[in-house]
């Protein structure tokens, strides 16, 4: 016996309807090249998604087409995600981080019919222009005054294409399985792979995104999102926010100046914020260099990398509570989130900052295991580690033209990473698996060593690669960037700061101290890059 209950189809289009009709008073904040400070309502934005999508009907596009962006977090970028998205075309954001060669490769891949790019990046789109000859246009997010110049062949101005056309658009019926978005993985080794997401996935994700345990988001809150929306959609927060209300402030080009992030804050009551460990360190750094506060701001949360303790125990001293999350480009991307703050009084100081570094808890809709090398389930008891493994509804099944190629084991998705789960659900990951360090047949986690190693006043950045030991097979090598300030910090002060704090074993046999890591598109360090630059390393004798 089936329920009696409707069908109606969950799509991104149902997102745009609600907030326009509900919260259509909701602002919308952009720092912009050509404005520093555009100011619009949701309803307002609507109204100019109607318009692009009337101006896309007339390109001759099917459905499915993949419109794509290179583009900063701004409202011209918001307007191009929807207008795509609920016409039936598929939104596809490219990370302008990656190498050219890997965006023209992306591009032919997605076979995207027109590219909607910022203006700061038109000397890259001029550089890859005549090797996409599949792509119909060039639409840069500007006006006509603030058009850049390029040699570029259908190059269009985006306040032109919207110029004209009107404002009310009958939007198709979309089943709920078809494409809404696409991102391609920027991954270490071979080329990128894409991750094509269903309205369905899309929406069930905004959902769990803001229950209390992840972003908690409501009508109240002001959020921030530094997390790049062509980085696995800012985190779905262009998605979250309209369903909730709340008013978005969009950085642009701004996401790692300390200083515009924090008048951001302060000026427009900003009380929720979003990004990689690297930005936070940056507005802290300016934080403590002018005196300044960020008085409104009541949550932070920190993913795409390991978050340093020292970053939230540094943003406590301004009032703001730090979550740690965790997902991937293949999950849309939340996994799961860190809210142990609400239960720290439970645990000693000690054991509670133990705590607050692990991953976090699964969300409603994500299912969790680890298995070992024979596949093997393990349990949930804080101490064994294996392979981490994961399903739910907005979790790849295969990536994009490389349908059944994927990395699934029985309806179960391989995350790369090794992790442990203890018996109340936290997750913490210890490494990726392709970065195991296994010393004398145990396991050495790699990120808790380099948590400590960050945690050092002297320690701007830290990684510890598996290295080979002709007795252990392989030991850790700790690879470190001293911060401002610590020039005379020295191998044995920093090895001696691992004493008590993790177990004696694990303590790296040497230090390496460089100017800076390699870091990838979207800011993780390149641990192959790490281990080619010292693959001639011998560790001292003793």
């Amino acid at each position: 016996m089936n329920g009696l209950m409707m069908n109606t189809s969950l799509t991104v289009t149902s997102i745009m309807q609600h907030a326009e009709r509900v919260n259509g008073g909701g602002e919308i904040v952009s720092v912009t090249k050509d404005n520093p400070r555009h100011r619009y309502t949701y309803r307002e934005a609507f109204a100019r998604v109607r318009q692009l999508a009337n101006a896309m009907a007339g390109w001759n596009l099917q459905r499915g087409d993949r419109i794509a962006t290179l583009a900063w977090n701004d409202y011209r970028h918001f307007e191009t995600y929807y207008a795509a998205s609920c016409s039936g075309y598929v939104c596809h954001t490219i990370n302008p981080r990656l190498f050219p060669e890997q965006l023209v490769y992306i591009i032919n891949h997605a076979e995207d019919q027109y590219v909607f790019f910022d203006p700061d990046f038109m000397p890259l789109v001029a550089a890859i222009a005549d090797q996409c000859p599949g792509v119909k246009g060039w639409v840069a997010l500007t006006n006509a005054e603030h058009m850049p110049t390029g040699e570029v062949d259908n190059l269009l101005c985006y306040e032109d294409v919207l110029a004209g056309q009107g404002s009310a658009y009958d939007w198709p019926e979309l089943d709920e399985n078809e494409a809404c978005a696409l991102c391609y993985t920027s991954g270490t080794t071979g080329n990128p792979k894409g991750v094509l997401y269903s309205h369905r996935s899309t929406l069930l994700h905004a959902y769990a995104s803001m229950m209390p345990d992840a972003l908690g988001l409501s009508r109240k809150d002001v959020v921030l999102p530094i997390v790049p929306m062509f980085h696995v959609n800012a985190w779905g927060i262009p998605y979250t926010c309209p369903m909730a209300g709340a008013k978005m402030v969009f950085p642009g080009a701004k996401v790692g100046d300390g200083a515009t992030l924090a008048a951001l804050i302060n000026e427009e009551g900003v009380t929720q914020s979003a990004g990689v460990p690297t930005v936070w360190l940056a507005l802290l750094a300016y934080l403590k260099k002018s005196g300044e506060t960020v008085a409104s701001l009541q949550q932070i949360v920190v993913g795409g990398a390991a978050c340093p303790l020292s970053i939230m125990e540094d943003f406590e001293k301004y009032g703001v509570e730090s979550r740690v999350g965790w997902g991937m480009t293949e999950m849309s991307p939340l996994g799961s989130i860190n809210a142990s703050t609400d239960s720290r009084d439970q645990y000693s100081e000690k054991a509670f900052a133990k705590l607050r570094l692990k991953a976090g808890r699964p969300v409603f809709g994500v299912e969790m295991k680890i298995v070992d090398e024979q596949g093997e389930e393990l349990p949930w008891d804080g101490v064994a580690y294996g392979s981490l493994m994961v399903r739910g509804p907005w979790i790849c099944s295969s990536y994009y033209k490389l349908e059944g190629s994927s990395a699934h084991s029985d309806g179960w998705f391989e995350t790369g990473d090794v992790a442990t789960i203890d018996p109340d659900g936290y997750m913490a990951i210890t490494d990726r698996t392709k970065d195991v360090i296994k010393s004398g047949g145990e396991w050495i986690s790699s990120i808790e060593v380099e948590n400590v190693a960050t945690d050092h006043p002297k320690v701007a950045e830290a990684a510890v690669i598996g290295h080979y030991h002709p007795k252990w097979s392989e030991r850790p090598l700790l690879i470190v960037v001293k911060a401002p300030g610590g020039e005379d910090l020295t191998e044995a002060e920093i090895l001696a700061w691992f004493d008590g704090k993790i177990a004696k074993w694990w303590t790296p046999d040497a230090v390496q101290f460089v100017d800076s890591l390699p870091h990838g598109a979207t800011g993780k360090i390149q641990k192959v890059e790490l281990r080619k630059q010292f693959e001639d390393y011998q560790f001292p004798e003793g």
